[in-house]
């Protein structure tokens, strides 16, 4: 008996040694592929641009090919419809839309200086006695504080505006970037269900269901915020457009828009939406204070539209992604792979995400944790 537990706690050990073994197999080649995967983007970030938009395009709109196959449409006349569309979108976005958002840029950047310079006025025709008391400082050294720092700021945000518009003159000036992308994104679009047959077809046998399991995880996280998070910054962008244009703030389309659009980036689109907003209508409406309150109520008014309404519809529970993870995860992959890496962050963090949860859940059932031989209780 005692002979027959030991022989089963030595083949217990082998099977572990075995298990560890494979595992750190199974390890070393995935950190490898990753480092090769970094490598190549290092290398060849500069022209992956139209490619990488290609995939996410046709990521985002592969939804809507398989909803035109079930109506009878074959793959290929649904991928035809579905860029087209996109396509005469875009070109009456290009004709329309950016003329006016790239004069309001312009202008808005010439008059920046000024408006902060006006902003400053403003805060400094206050009553010295009030500043002096209420904050505890003297007034001189107040003014001259927030002229240093309404200069700098002046300066920081003419600098980045005009780095914006270089960079999307860039972008637009790309030669290959408006034919390369909808060529891709088509090819894709059209072949995407045989891509993931055959790249399901290498998985090895022993580990598919986990890998589905894993890569069905990562496809939720990454869906629910590139499709979902994609649409709710569209509707924010239009809102907040709308409703800036209205009450007649100056360059409130391409405020609106601008803050819309960079909602994906958890409280940074509204942060800065508002604060450029309330500055231009303080320097705009001021003493008509309802008019200042109205500018703010749009984007409060936005902020409780998106948190109670459009989020848990269009994004729900399921994307998974803490928003510090985000926001890192998208100025890391910026900083090394430029507006590529911005691509192709979310479904990066998502599948890190996703592989930190499988191993942590692996680790706390494993014998490492629990011990050998114990229940867990």
């Amino acid at each position: 008996m005692a002979k027959a537990r030991i022989q089963a706690s030595e083949n217990q050990n082998e099977a572990y040694r075995i298990a560890a073994a494979s595992l750190r197999r199974q390890v070393l080649f995935w950190l490898i592929a990753a480092a090769l995967l970094i490598l190549f983007l290092l290398i060849f970030s500069s022209i992956l641009l139209p490619f990488v938009a290609g995939m996410v395009l046709a990521y985002f709109l592969d939804p809507v090919a398989d909803k035109l196959e079930g109506y009878g449409l074959s793959r290929l006349a649904a991928t035809i419809v579905i860029l087209i569309g996109f396509l005469l979108a875009f070109v009456l976005a290009l004709m329309v839309i950016v003329p006016i958002l790239a004069t309001q840029l312009a202008d808005f950047g010439a008059k920046l200086p000024d408006y902060f310079s006006r902003l400053q006025a403003l805060v400094m025709n206050m009553d010295p006695a009030w500043l002096e008391r209420t904050i505890g400082v003297n007034s001189d050294s107040l003014r001259e504080a927030l002229s240093s720092l309404i200069s700098s700021g002046a300066g920081f945000l003419t600098g980045l505006f005009q780095s914006l518009w270089s960079s999307g003159l860039a972008i637009i000036n790309i030669a290959g970037l408006l034919v390369v992308t909808p060529v891709v994104a088509f090819y894709m679009l059209l072949d995407w269900d045989r891509m993931v047959e055959t790249i399901d077809g290498w998985v090895p046998r022993e580990h598919v269901g986990t890998v589905r399991r894993l890569a069905t995880d990562i496809n939720t996280a990454t869906a629910g915020f590139l499709r979902g998070q994609g649409t709710l910054c569209l509707i924010l962008g239009v809102m907040y457009a709308v409703g800036l244009t209205v009450v007649g703030l100056n360059f409130g389309l391409l405020i609106g828009l601008v803050a819309g659009l960079i909602s994906f980036i958890p409280y940074i689109g509204s942060l800065v939406g508002l604060t450029l907003s309330v500055g231009v209508a303080f320097v705009q409406f001021w003493p008509d204070w309802m008019m200042v309150a109205a500018v703010a109520a749009i984007f409060f008014g936005g902020q409780f539209i998106e948190g109670n309404i459009l989020q848990p519809k269009l994004v729900g529970k399921s994307v998974g992604l803490h928003p510090v993870w985000l926001m890192f995860a998208l100025f890391a992959f910026g900083t090394l792979f430029g507006f590529v890496g911005l691509l192709i962050a979310v479904p990066a963090a998502a599948a890190v995400a996703v592989l930190v949860r499988f191993a942590l859940a692996r680790y706390l059932a494993s014998p490492m944790y629990r011990g050998h031989g114990t229940t867990g209780e």
